[in-house]
C-alpha cells in the first residue's frame, strides 16, 4: 500500500503503527467485512463516522465496526442537543475522505473527535488509513492523544 496522508502524519509525529490491507469489495464496504479481511476482532476495528451537532457543527466519532452509534449519547458528550449524521455527498468536502476510506487522522479540518470507551479494552485498534483497502493499527491511547479525541461512551 502506498503511503497515505494519515500514515505520513503518523510518521511525522514519530508514532509507531502497523498497516493492514484488504481487497476492496464495492458491494460490501462494511467494517465487519474489513475486520474479517484483516483478521482482527470486530471490537478492535473502528469505523469513523462524521456527524453534525446543532451547536458545535461537525464532529467525528470512532466506534467498533459491530456496534451502533447512539446519537443521544453523541449529542450529550459533544455538548449538543441533537446530532445527525452528515450526508454521504458532504463527506469528501468536509473531510477529504470518501465513504469506506474515512480516517480520523488527517481530515481537512480539525474537528472535535470522540472515541468509544471500548477502545481502552484493546491493546491495539485499526482505523482507516485514509483509503479503501488500507488500515492503520496502533494503540488506542496513542491514537486518541494524536487526534485529541475524548474517550467517551458512544454506542447503544
Amino acid at each position: 500500500m502506498n503511503k497515505t496522508n494519515a500514515m505520513r502524519l503518523l510518521d511525522g509525529a514519530h508514532i509507531a503503527y502497523k498497516t493492514a490491507t484488504y481487497p476492496v469489495d464495492e458491494n460490501d464496504l462494511s467494517g465487519t467485512h474489513i475486520a474479517d479481511e484483516v483478521g482482527m476482532p470486530y471490537a478492535a476495528v473502528f469505523k469513523t463516522l462524521v456527524a453534525r451537532g446543532d451547536k458545535t457543527g461537525v464532529i467525528v466519532l470512532c466506534i467498533p465496526v459491530d456496534r451502533e452509534l447512539d446519537l443521544k449519547k453523541a449529542a450529550r458528550v459533544s455538548g449538543n442537543k441533537k446530532v445527525e449524521m452528515v450526508q454521504m455527498k458532504e463527506l469528501l468536502g468536509l473531510t477529504g475522505y470518501i465513504r469506506g476510506g474515512c480516517s480520523p487522522i488527517g481530515m481537512k479540518k480539525k474537528y472535535p473527535t470522540y472515541m468509544d470507551e471500548s477502545c481502552l479494552l484493546q491493546t491495539e485498534i485499526a482505523v482507516s488509513a485514509g483509503v479503501r483497502g488500507g488500515q492503520v493499527i496502533l494503540a488506542p491511547g496513542t491514537l486518541a492523544e494524536f487526534v485529541e479525541a475524548n474517550i467517551v461512551e458512544l454506542t447503544i
